[in-house]
């Protein structure tokens, strides 16, 4: 298996090692080694590793300031890096031609993909990562993937080829919500899920599952994870929500809360059980209410509710906020009377009833048409 020959890729990097290599550097998918050999003649570098899957490697890496290492991406790397540059395959795969040198994945941006899930865990705090790819590799399915790997990127410069190619080269780094969770030893941190606002992850912390929320950096929504961790300290007092671990102005860390969205649990559950937890979910609701704040989508509160039954445990307090009318309740009849098919009529007379007087013996009223 041949190494890849430098091309200008290869020199498009090399412009930017020159200028951010120091300290200890990691030159993955090194190929001739031209990375390598460029970031070891600095004298602010103190150690250079050079990694690839391909033995042939060794035959042209002959400085002895190099240390060659056989590896599948990180699969036999060690410690960590002040720059680890990688000058992945990128091009979608060809049909029936086969070239680890040139080829990153079907898609084209496999590679790339599996190396960004693992470089925090090799990078120091302060690192940088240097990468170059092409418009063929699909550069949103990049972007994209440093973001649910909680990086950021700047591209530092790009470069247009023949045939409408062009070439990318990205200066990526971690971004202050990794950073606090590497502080704080989060490990085992991955992708979960996203909203309209924000990017939910999970993690391992003292043993214990938890999830991170984050805000989307295409929000444009201002202050939701600040609004949202004051609220879950307050009404985790109650027993609502899951249980807040710490947050700053950019995240927030909570207890993992397992189980299943209230309607994927009704489609199975037994009435008694449907009965009982929307019973739960009405009187979380009224104690909102009697706090006098307003979650806001409990008419359509499909990913809101989860279910490990008997727990029910409300999610997403971003949009939170303290009203002199609250409407918890009022919001949750209209769903049930949806799901359940109830008499609509008789329900929206028992809901002004109860929004004229938020009391217990009303909210039962309610929740004897629950059948």
């Amino acid at each position: 298996m041949d190494v890849y020959e430098p091309r200008e890729d290869s020199e498009l990097l090399r412009k930017y090692v020159r200028k951010y290599a120091k300290g200890a550097v990691l030159d993955m998918g090194t190929g001739s080694g031209i990375q390598a050999e460029e970031a070891v003649k600095k004298t602010n570098v103190k150690k250079v590793v050079a990694v690839d899957i391909n033995p042939e490697v060794k035959k042209y890496i002959t400085n002895q300031k190099i240390k060659v290492v056989i590896s599948d991406l990180f699969s036999r790397v060690k410690g960590k890096y002040d720059l680890i540059i990688f000058n992945p395959p990128y091009l979608p795969e060809d049909s029936g031609i086969e070239d680890a040198a040139l080829y990153g994945g079907k898609q084209g941006y496999e590679i790339l993909v599996r190396f960004l899930e693992s470089v925090n865990d090799y990078l120091e705090d302060d690192g940088k990562v240097l990468v170059v790819f092409s418009n063929l590799t699909q550069k949103d399915m990049v972007d994209m993937s440093i973001e649910r790997n909680l990086l950021d990127f700047k591209l530092l410069d790009s470069m247009k080829l023949p045939l409408f190619e062009v070439l990318y080269c990205y200066l990526i780094t971690k971004s202050e919500v990794l950073k606090h969770l590497n502080k704080k030893k989060v490990t085992d941190i991955e992708y979960l899920a996203h909203g309209k606002r924000g990017m939910v992850f999970t993690g391992d912390y003292r043993g214990k599952k938890i999830a991170v929320k984050v805000k989307k950096k295409s929000s444009e929504a201002v202050d939701r994870i600040k609004n949202e961790s004051l609220w879950l300290e307050r009404l985790n007092k109650v027993g609502i929500g899951p249980k807040l671990l710490f947050h700053n102005e950019n995240f927030l860390a909570y207890e993992f809360v397992s189980g299943e969205f209230i309607m994927d649990f009704f489609s199975r559950a037994s009435k008694a059980r449907q009965k009982k937890v929307l019973k739960d979910v009405f009187m979380q609701c009224f104690m909102m209410d009697e706090l006098r704040i307003n979650k806001e989508e409990m008419h359509h509160p499909l990913k809101h509710v989860l279910v490990d039954y008997p727990r029910v445990t409300l999610l997403d307090f971003e949009r939170v906020y303290y009203t002199k009318n609250p409407h918890n309740v009022t919001q949750f009849v209209q769903f049930v009377s949806n799901v359940l098919k109830l008499d609509k009529r008789k329900m929206r007379i028992l809901a002004k009833r109860y929004k004229d007087e938020m009391t217990l013996k009303n909210l039962k009223a309610i929740l004897k048409e629950i059948k």
